[in-house]
């Protein structure tokens, strides 16, 4: 099975609600496709988001990665050679991470199809329904309760909350979500990089003081402020968890070795895709660290491979993976099956995907 074209796609998918966060506000998925076609007419599917205030990737900056740099080093290469491939793709061209995760995505969606096996047992099969949290997006304490309660009725048990813009305020958000959904649900907060260290430690400690019960706190500070993220970390009692802190295995590393964090969140777009995100699984299981796997705003594609990490690998005990539910629509036939706060695996080979509606081909 040997790769004979890379093409490229756009699909639009508007959210149901905006999503707010410290970083940005987003009204639609604008994700690109990657399609890799083979010489046995086998097909693989990838996506990639623009996420630039996250990730530096831009729609330009992705189309461009692939088109000018990567599918001239892999086209021609058999599937069955991965490790020669994932060599290849990495080193093709420096950081756009999220340009070489779709690609990564497609590639394994053909190892799985060459195999006949769906993904997360090749990897590890530990696994093949997960539970997902559900994000709620930072506004108003009382528009963010009632949000809350609306998730309560889908059935999530696990809310994420966004906060990070004004920590008084965050505290009021937090008191009202409490009131609201009780103590039956967990409540894990998500700060995008929005406090400093010591206002990180001075909020955190007023929450624990209101007996708020925060399961965990996602990225307090800065991504490069690896010592105010360990300062925060040794200062409160709620679980830190880096995020944008972690791009690649050696940021996971790095960070686990300083004990700058309690857990690492996995995103594929971050990683490069599941190539890299296996290795941090591994730094991870040495060391005795918990992972997060997550997601970006993006649409079945990349969040169905994400949730075939997840259902492969024990050590990935906490699931943000909402992304699809947030969607008005799913372009996407084929794939996990998303039921509010439960994803399905299938066994078809690949990851499942038979088609995708809506692509303008690019």
């Amino acid at each position: 099975m040997k790769i004979t074209n890379i093409k490229l796609g756009h699909i639009s998918v508007p959210l149901k609600k905006p999503f707010k966060t410290a970083l940005r506000t987003v009204y639609s998925v604008e994700d690109i496709i990657v399609i890799i076609e083979t010489d046995t007419g086998h097909v693989g599917y990838g996506e990639a988001p623009p996420t630039g205030p996250i990730t530096g990737d831009t729609t330009g900056a992705i189309i461009g990665a692939i088109e000018d740099h990567i599918k001239k080093h892999i086209i021609g290469m058999d599937i069955e050679n991965m490790e020669d491939i994932m060599l290849k793709l990495d080193s093709s061209i420096v950081k756009n991470t999220s340009a070489k995760a779709a690609v990564d995505i497609a590639i394994y969606d053909l190892y799985g199809q060459l195999y006949k096996a769906p993904v997360y047992k090749l990897l590890g099969g530990y696994r093949k329904e997960i539970i997902t949290d559900i994000t709620i997006s930072v506004n108003a304490p009382e528009e963010m309760a009632r949000d809350s309660i609306e998730a309560i009725n889908q059935g999530y048990k696990t809310l994420k909350i966004k906060v990070g813009k004004d920590s008084s305020l965050d505290i009021k958000r937090m008191k009202a979500i409490r009131a609201a959904v009780g103590y039956d649900v967990d409540l894990r907060i998500d700060a995008n990089q929005g406090w400093a260290p010591k206002e990180a430690i001075h909020t955190l400690r007023k929450m624990e003081d209101a007996g708020l019960n925060i399961e965990l706190v996602e990225q307090p500070v800065l991504a490069h402020d690896f010592e105010g993220l360990k300062l925060v970390t040794d200062n409160v009692s709620i679980p830190v968890l880096a995020d944008e802190s972690v791009f690649s295995p050696r940021d996971a590393m790095t960070i686990i070795q300083m004990r700058a964090a309690d857990l690492v969140n996995i995103k594929l777009m971050k990683t490069g895709g599941i190539h890299n995100a296996l290795k941090i699984c591994s730094i991870a299981e040495i060391y005795g660290v918990e992972c997060m796997i997550g997601c970006m705003l993006e649409a079945k594609v990349s969040v169905t491979a994400a949730a075939h990490l997840a259902a492969a690998k024990s050590i990935i005990t906490k699931i943000d993976l909402d992304g699809p539910v947030l969607c008005s629509e799913d372009p996407v036939y084929g794939g996990a099956t998303f039921e509010d706060y439960k994803i399905t695996l299938t066994d078809e080979p690949g990851f499942g995907f038979k088609e995708i509606r809506g692509i303008k081909y690019i």
